[in-house]
């Protein structure tokens, strides 16, 4: 989430983003090619990944926050290319990232927009 929220606010270019990560305390202990997928999967796939995300805002994807926005693409970059990863579990994650980053309400979006986005998607009944 860090990662993309850096893109999202700087537009720094993914592999700047990518080295300033791995340099960071405790970067060793992480799951490292997944964090490569999620990263770097969600800046290649953004237009997909936002307009799938997008169908189920009540406001312009620019009056969404960088946080929540990231966690957003985060965990519906997740739910689409990532089917060993229990959709519950996705969503979960993505409401806890919420709870301690986003705004005082900013879990309840997430949660909102993540639970129609595996609905829309099929996850929620086990079409993939």
């Amino acid at each position: 989430m860090q990662g993309l929220y850096e893109w999202i606010v700087s537009g720094s270019d993914g592999g700047v983003i990518d080295a300033g990560l791995r340099a960071s305390p405790g970067f060793d202990r992480c799951d490292q090619p997944h964090l490569d997928s999620l990263l770097h999967g969600s800046i290649r796939d953004v237009a997909h990944i936002t307009d799938t995300f997008g169908k189920h805002l009540d406001r312009p994807i620019e009056q969404v926050s960088p946080v929540e926005r990231a966690i957003l693409m985060l965990g519906t970059y997740e739910l689409l290319h990532h089917p060993e990863v229990p959709y519950r579990v996705v969503i979960n994650e993505a409401v806890d990232l919420a709870k301690v980053f986003g705004g005082p309400e900013g879990h309840r979006f997430v949660n909102g927009i993540m639970d129609k986005v595996a609905a829309a998607s099929g996850v929620a009944q086990g079409l993939r």
